[in-house]
């Protein structure tokens, strides 16, 4: 069943099993946020067994582009459409986040970010790959680490 991400009163709503729950629901809130923010648009998540297109749309990327598998489970997904871009996202129980960003329009902006909750290590496949991650900080999240790719790809 859908959720709709509150960035006012965070909840772990879905996460609870990840060792960084309170993190990575910070994360998620967020990520809702900065699109209420900038896109008026409302962030709804679902569990990833319930929306395999996201799943297998991030899923398919990292595996074309880098040759990466992420180990660890999948526990929510969403996608959607905002000002010509389309988004993907997966929320993984380690407190790792994934987004693939995808402008329609011919070459628009596409890319693949990686967000780290507080508290999580790097992920081996991140780390094996030579990712580094820069620091931000977020009201709602704690310090969080990030990275990305270009997408070279059609998707």
């Amino acid at each position: 069943m859908p959720y709709i991400v509150d960035f006012e009163k965070v909840s772990t709503v879905g996460l609870e099993s990840s060792p960084v729950a309170e993190a990575l629901a910070g994360l998620r809130a967020n990520e809702a946020r900065y699109y209420k923010n900038k896109y008026d648009h409302v962030f709804t998540v679902s569990p990833a067994s319930e929306a395999p297109e996201a799943l297998d749309l991030v899923t398919r990327v990292l595996a074309d582009e880098r040759g990466l598998v992420i180990a660890s489970r999948p526990l929510e997904a969403t996608s959607f459409e905002v000002d010509g871009i389309r988004m993907a996202y997966v929320f993984y129980e380690s407190g790792l986040a994934i987004n693939v960003m995808y402008t329609i329009a011919d070459a628009g902006k596409r890319a693949v970010g990686f967000k780290l909750s507080e508290g999580m290590e790097v992920p081996e496949e991140l780390a094996a790959a030579g990712f580094k991650f820069a620091r931000q900080k977020s009201k709602l999240a704690g310090v969080i680490r990030g990275s990305f790719f270009v997408i070279k790809g059609e998707y």
